[in-house]
């Protein structure tokens, strides 16, 4: 499980779906799970509280969990605020087979890039509890990997995840054939 958290705005989906792309040219069957994808259906009875926020991650720990025991390697895109939350769902796969990827980027860089108009609202006053604005946000105290999405293009940060993946044995040589999760 490849769980990329970070700042809304700081590029976790745009890496992910590159890093999707380039895994599925090598031969690796993956599972696609995204922030957007889940609030409009397993999880669209959540709010974002902290206690909502809490289970949004739980539930999609749990979905990753069972995509990876199907033999998939399993991409997640959420903001996962809380270092709690991403213990838990680190905590439910073997050891080594949870990849945290930091998509780090600089607040204002990320207000910039609003690819939604998330903080303009939340600034205005429109969105409660918006992370990075009226809630906080945990930076993970240990990711396997940080890609500062601020100073690297998608490309490159696409390019260290793979040899990551591939140093760890999880996916085969970046050059060739990849072997799946």
């Amino acid at each position: 499980v490849v769980w990329f958290t970070g700042l809304s705005g700081s590029g976790k989906s745009t890496v992910a779906r590159l890093l999707e792309r380039r895994l599925w040219a090598m031969g690796c069957e993956t599972f696609y799970l995204d922030g957007d994808n889940v609030r409009h259906g397993l999880n669209g009875d959540l709010g974002f509280s902290p206690a909502h926020r809490k289970e949004n991650i739980r539930r999609v720990g749990e979905v990753a969990r069972l995509a990876y025991e199907h033999g998939h390697l399993v991409l997640c895109t959420f903001i996962s605020p809380f270092r709690e939350d991403r213990r838990f769902a680190r905590s439910l796969l073997p050891e080594g087979r949870f990849i945290e990827i930091y998509v780090k980027c600089d607040l204002e860089v990320a207000k910039r890039r609003d690819p939604k108009g998330l903080y303009a609202k939340a600034l205005a006053g429109e969105i409660k509890e918006f992370t990075g604005v009226s809630s906080p946000y945990e930076e993970p105290e240990a990711p396997e990997l940080v890609v500062e999405s601020d100073l690297v293009s998608a490309e490159d940060a696409v390019e260290a995840i793979v040899a990551e993946l591939a140093g760890r044995g999880i996916i085969g040589s970046w050059q060739g054939g990849g072997s799946g999760a």
